[in-house]
């Protein structure tokens, strides 16, 4: 679910994971969610993120935490 979708690249936001083809970091979803935003309120909130998008990037966060190796898109060819 999350490969693909979630990236990393020097270039932007330092190299944070963020939902590709945007600058949303995962970080800056965890933290809308944290302080009470709905998935609906974040998506309304951020038009260029997609539910799929958003979807990856909650997955990608979890995994984290799960001790599983998960791959980041790096951006570079």
């Amino acid at each position: 679910m999350t490969e693909g979708l979630i990236m990393s690249d020097p270039n932007i936001l330092n190299g944070k994971p963020i939902v590709k083809g945007t600058r949303i970091s995962v970080g800056l979803i965890l933290q809308c969610l944290a302080s009470g935003m709905s998935k609906e309120d974040i998506l309304r909130g951020y038009p260029t993120l997609t539910r799929e998008g958003l979807e990856a990037a909650l997955d990608f966060a979890a995994r984290q935490f799960e001790g599983e190796e998960v791959r980041v898109f790096t951006g570079k060819k």
